[in-house]
């Protein structure tokens, strides 16, 4: 992650927000890379969810909207996490995110230790208590450690359970609700009727459009509706870089299908379709697996959830999430508004209330998981035979910021000059690309390589004294071959569709 980090600094892809000024937790700025990057994701996503499905339309909603959708749709009494709070250090942490184990020897408990989420969790609760019995010069045989987070904490065992901050019993507080919407206040006044809310999800936006999208937009069940956009959540704990900020954008979809449909069969399909999307736009299939939450743990109106998970350096996490949530979004808001959120089924003449599968996915972290899979170290050799290290992105034609980098061999000579700045006037009609004619022409590559740009073509004498053919050398295998023009345009073509 820490090379990861640095290239996201050091080639523009991503800063840290207000840096200046020490920066901000939980916020950050995407840099001219890195916006780049962004924006084609969001395209990509765009194009294959809504313009090339016939059963898709798109909505763009307030980010600030009445503040009885928030009530309507349980996130004013029920959008919380469990904080826990360290009286001493003054430090905060999400009870979900912090760990403890019983210390047992010869089958009595002689203590806790505890331990913040992380990769190797378990080993680290192990050691603390392996620990924990040496000092104490204790006796016994050390029953392996039983990781649990501490909303399963028993009241009793909480004045016993160390602070990560200070390490002393007795330091951290019961687990408590903490509601993580931001508020703000609408118009002149600053009291509880001017009170309202940053949106933690673009979801509710496309419920409560329901019936507008279907009275405008001549939709049939099963139809879905799809949004991008920003969203924000007081995290108590933002960590891993852009994977859990405060501030993120969302692209998500609400398909609908009939009460009657076959419901897992449609949250199948959509599942299989998220996975093949992330495939289409270079995440590797490997670092992909499936999660699915425990019927006990899944909210009272869920029919189904499943995950797609991803593998990065800090551990498997969720990247995409597919719910089947029934009909209770709609409910909730036809019951509180007073107005019918109906769909009128023409077959049986009857009004209904649709179902709804629910995919939705951070558009960072699909940024954070390209960075990974792409990002890789390896030595090389260069023209003389000299072994180098070359630090090379492999990031996708769809959504590289870079599609082509247009490099003259000689910045001193014209006529090679000349023709380098034609082709790439032609291509930047079409394509994000880049001219390059400072320094020599390995060094050129490297860059290229480091930004993810998938090819560099570079004009030679030969293109100015033969047929006017170039080198096209590829970034991944950085194999090199003669192309024409015509030829060059028909692989962005094939390849950035």
């Amino acid at each position: 992650m820490d090379a990861i980090v640095a290239l996201a600094k050091r080639r523009g892809f991503i800063f840290q927000s207000s840096e200046i000024y020490g920066g901000l937790n939980g916020f950050f700025d995407y840099g001219p890379l890195g916006a780049e990057l962004k924006k084609n994701i969001r395209d990509c996503w765009w194009d294959d969810t809504v313009r090339r499905r016939d059963d898709m339309v798109g909505v763009e909603t307030s980010i600030i909207m009445h503040p009885k959708v928030w009530e309507a749709s349980g996130h004013v009494a029920g959008f919380t996490d469990p904080l826990v709070d360290c009286r001493v250090s003054k430090q905060r942490y999400r009870a979900d995110q912090l760990f403890f184990a019983a210390v047992i020897v010869d089958g009595s408990t002689v203590g806790y230790v505890s331990a913040l989420e992380s990769e190797k969790t378990g080993e680290d609760l192990q050691a603390a208590a392996e620990n924990f019995k040496r000092k104490r010069a204790i006796q016994g045989q050390l029953t392996p450690v039983q990781p649990r987070d501490m909303t399963e904490a028993k009241p009793e065992e909480v004045a016993l359970i160390p602070s990560p901050a200070t390490g002393n019993p007795g330091d951290l507080t019961a687990p408590r609700a903490f509601n993580m919407m931001f508020q703000t206040n609408v118009g002149a006044m600053t009291d509880a009727s001017s009170v309202a809310y940053l949106r933690p999800e673009t979801a509710q936006g496309m419920f409560v459009d329901f019936r507008n999208v279907v009275d405008t937009g001549r939709v049939k069940l099963p139809f879905g509706i799809a949004q991008i956009g920003k969203s924000f959540r007081n995290e108590i704990t933002p960590r891993n870089f852009i994977f859990r900020s405060r501030e993120f954008e969302q692209m998500e979809m609400e398909y609908f299908i009939h009460p009657d449909a076959d419901w897992l069969a449609c949250h199948e399909e959509w599942l299989q379709w998220c996975r093949n999307w992330l495939i289409s736009v270079g995440i590797p299939e490997t670092h992909l697996s499936l999660f699915e939450h425990p019927k006990e743990k899944l909210a009272f109106y869920s029919r189904r959830t499943v995950d797609i998970m991803f593998r990065y350096p800090f551990g498997v996490q969720e990247l995409w999430g597919i719910a089947a949530r029934s009909d209770y979004d709609l409910k909730q808001h036809q019951e509180h508004s007073g107005v019918p959120q109906v769909y009128f089924d023409e077959a049986t003449k009857q009004k209904v209330v649709p179902h709804v599968i629910e995919p939705a996915v951070g558009v960072d972290r699909i940024v954070l998981a390209v960075l990974c899979a792409g990002y890789a170290e390896e030595d090389v050799k260069d023209d003389k035979g000299n072994v180098e290290k070359r630090t090379v992105l492999r990031l996708s034609p769809r959504i590289a910021p870079v599609k082509v980098a247009v490099l003259p061999l000689l910045k001193n000579k014209e006529p090679l000059v000349a023709r380098a700045k034609e082709l790439y006037t032609r291509l930047k009609r079409r394509y994000p690309v880049f001219y390059d004619e400072a320094g020599a022409i390995g060094r050129r590559y490297r860059r290229q390589d480091e930004i993810g740009t998938p090819w560099c073509v570079t004009i030679d004498f030969d293109t100015i004294e033969k047929d006017g053919s170039f080198t096209l050398r590829e970034r991944d295998s950085m194999q090199q071959r003669r192309i024409q023009e015509p030829e060059l345009f028909a692989l962005l073509e094939e390849r950035v569709y």
